[in-house]
């Protein structure tokens, strides 16, 4: 699915710490904790606890945030709908790893097995 060059350039210039704590209230308003979000997103992008906050102290915009991850390479396993995209068709590949990022976050939320979550 085609995304407009402003879309992606507004999400590449986003920063990740600007989008955690939303993370955080929307994983913890559903019962989960942020452990198990930090899970998710190390599973994502193999950052542990110290290089993420790392990453949030230094405002890394989403496009420095997945240039420094090594994505799994089960994330092209993530597919569906978020955001009115269909990730398997979001042809900017920042735009489709941010996406990735939102649907396993939302997944987390909505109760899903953790195993499924990951993939496994």
């Amino acid at each position: 699915m085609d995304t407009t060059d402003k879309h992606n350039e507004r999400i590449a210039k986003m920063t990740f710490a600007s989008v955690y704590p939303m993370y955080v209230a929307k994983v913890e308003k559903k019962g989960h904790t942020k452990e198990e979000l930090h899970q998710v997103i190390t599973w994502l992008t193999g950052f542990d606890d110290s290089r993420l906050q790392e990453l949030m102290d230094q405002k890394a915009t989403f496009e420095t945030f997945f240039q420094a991850a090594s994505l799994n390479p089960n994330a092209s396993l993530i597919t569906g709908m978020i955001c009115g995209y269909r990730i398997e068709e979001i042809d900017n590949p920042l735009t489709q790893q941010v996406r990735y990022l939102d649907k396993l976050v939302d997944e987390l939320a909505k109760g899903r097995k953790m195993e499924k979550i990951l993939r496994a």
